[in-house]
């Protein structure tokens, strides 16, 4: 499948912003991002809570059934949340399309399988800790698996916890298909924010053989000046379709989260890909987009290669 097609997949106008709540700061925080994200993209706003009632059975009773009373106590509580979120998020734009929904679920299955036919899913995240159920399960594994971009909406710790509404948009780019579907997004995403893009390509992460065949560099200055070249290709036919993004590219030998938690600074959104593969319950993020949705100063958008689609 072509990324075209992919992302033609998840640009009908069915497709929503799908937003996970569960009460806490994080959640509230991306619940208000996702409120005007949904409404600049004129997409309607669908806030999902999981009761995840298969925890609770599991923490109850030693037979494992679960008292209708709990039940129905967790059910009310659920039906608080997504009613309480879906207020907060009329007030913040008024006139906003938007829609609830309550599973039995758990968390991670359940935004996964709306991603399918998501525009995308935003999840919360403050300090260096998840808030939407825990880092560790739910917003690793939905990061990994979801078919449609996540948004991780991380505040900037240095600035008490707000969200950064001015500066570039950056891209991390490897030259990998996972890369490919990552600019296309960015410069997307640039366009709409009427913002400046950064693209930052480490280029000790690639495979030079596969580049410069058997020839090997001279030195330091020539590989840097293929992979220079190489960035200015990759750009080059987003940038003739979105001509008003004005682009910088930064080049480095090494590091890539270090370099891109560094733009996260003065960034207001930064666009990477995963290479996660395999089963569901694997937590495969690739380090550099691990370590930024833990630790990056701004919301964190993880884009799927294409061929996930399928």
């Amino acid at each position: 499948m072509t990324y075209e097609a992919y992302d033609d997949r998840h640009q009908l106008a069915s497709a929503g912003v799908v937003v996970g709540v569960d009460g806490s700061l994080g959640s509230q925080l991306a619940l208000r991002w996702a409120a005007s994200y949904s409404a600049q993209r004129r997409r309607e706003l669908q806030i999902v809570h999981a009761l995840d009632l298969g925890g609770v059975s599991s923490s109850g009773s030693p037979s494992g059934v679960v008292p209708s009373s709990v039940v129905d106590a967790v059910r009310a509580r659920g039906q608080q949340l997504v009613r309480e979120a879906e207020e907060m998020a009329l007030r913040i734009e008024p006139g906003l399309r938007t829609a609830t929904r309550l599973s039995v679920t758990n968390a991670s299955r359940l935004l996964v399988e709306l991603s399918a036919a998501a525009y995308a899913v935003v999840l919360g995240a403050t300090g260096n800790a998840g808030t939407f159920v825990h880092l560790g399960s739910t917003l690793f594994a939905v990061t990994s698996h979801a078919h449609s971009p996540v948004i991780v909406v991380r505040p900037d710790p240095d600035a008490h916890d707000t969200l950064r509404e001015t500066g570039p948009v950056v891209v991390g780019v490897d030259g990998s298909p996972v890369s490919e579907a990552a600019i296309a997004t960015a410069f997307a995403e640039a366009a709409e924010r009427h913002a400046d893009l950064v693209a930052v390509h480490v280029w000790s992460d690639w495979d030079f053989g596969e580049y410069l065949g058997d020839r090997a560099p001279a030195d330091l200055v020539e590989v840097d000046g293929l992979e220079a070249a190489l960035l200015t290709e990759r750009l080059a036919g987003f940038q003739e379709k979105y001509p008003d993004v004005q682009v910088t590219r930064r080049i480095y030998v090494s590091a890539p989260a270090e370099k891109l938690q560094g733009w996260s600074k003065h960034a207001q959104l930064v666009v990477v890909g995963n290479r996660g593969r395999g089963g569901f319950t694997g937590m495969l993020l690739g380090s550099t987009t691990h370590t930024l949705v833990q630790h990056a100063h701004c919301p964190i958008m993880v884009v799927h290669p294409a061929e996930r689609a399928e």
